[in-house]
């Protein structure tokens, strides 16, 4: 039974997280040469800060479709949780068919020093694909 399930595998979909100003935000990057539909973005953050358990309000974020080779806005993330496990789950659909990814930012790993060049947003910021 277990093995008649089509389990789709995510690819050439990215969670991209930029500093603008003063705070971060996270964008979802959409590389397929193909649109994703009815995009839904979970997010939630979770973990210690000076040894405190700590966890984020969840939040869901409808995007629609999200066009071939383009990106959107997810949400802004305050700076504060930043030393906190930051998750994005992400789920869409390509030809009917349900397609789910879950990408997870480490504690202190959306920093400065990790930044690279960002495809499609053409800036540098700390990206998951």
């Amino acid at each position: 039974m277990k093995k008649d399930i089509i389990v789709p595998k995510v690819k050439d979909v990215a969670v991209a997280v930029i500093e603008e100003q003063d705070e971060w935000a996270a964008y979802l990057l959409n590389m397929n040469s193909v649109s994703i539909e009815n995009t839904l973005v979970s997010s939630k953050g979770y973990g210690e800060i000076n040894n405190k358990l700590k966890k984020t309000t969840s939040f869901s974020h409808f995007l629609g479709t999200i066009k071939k080779n383009s990106f959107k806005k997810v949400e802004l993330i305050n700076k504060s949780v930043l030393g906190l496990t930051n998750e994005f789950f992400i789920t869409y659909y390509i030809d009917g068919l349900i397609y789910d990814k879950k990408y997870i930012f480490l504690p202190e790993s959306i920093i400065t020093e990790n930044k690279t060049q960002i495809p499609l947003i053409d800036c540098k910021g700390v990206m998951i694909k």
